[in-house]
């Protein structure tokens, strides 16, 4: 059983789904830093200092200034500026997703429209043999081409 383990986790396709969802993971992290750190400061500045992820519904009765502190208390709260990070975090991540599914489609149509290679032999018109473009007489039966 550990050999057929052995064989199954270091086939080819095994390896390749193994570091896509490393550097997917990494992707993910980066783009989580992008929305929070440099996209949502400067929409926050725009609609008048907003720290979107201190925007959230308390559902309890008592009062508190940031998430941090309800979080800290235990109160109820509906989180939805850390959900349009979250959403935000999403849109980019399926961009870029998208921009390298398309990038790959281009080259594979391209790789598919590519022109055939040019014939190098052509048929022999008394024995139909093939034979090379430049040939004057056919090597199969001797008549001129």
């Amino acid at each position: 059983m550990l050999d057929e383990f052995k064989k199954f986790a270091m086939r080819g396709n095994v390896v390749d789904m193994a570091v896509g969802i490393i550097i997917g993971a990494a992707f993910g992290k980066i783009v989580s830093s992008l929305v929070k750190d440099v996209i949502m400061p400067p929409i926050g500045l725009l609609m008048g200092n907003v720290d979107f992820t201190n925007l959230f519904i308390n559902l309890s009765d008592k009062s508190y200034e940031s998430l941090a502190a309800a979080q800290e208390a235990g109160a109820a709260t509906i989180n939805y500026g850390v959900f349009i990070n979250t959403v935000l975090d999403f849109i980019i991540i399926a961009f870029a997703i998208f921009m390298v599914i398309k990038a790959m489609n281009k080259a594979k149509k391209k790789e598919e429209e590519a022109p055939p290679a040019a014939p190098t032999t052509k048929s022999c018109p008394e024995c139909l043999s093939d034979i090379p473009i430049a040939a004057k007489r056919c090597a199969h039966c001797t008549s001129p081409v």
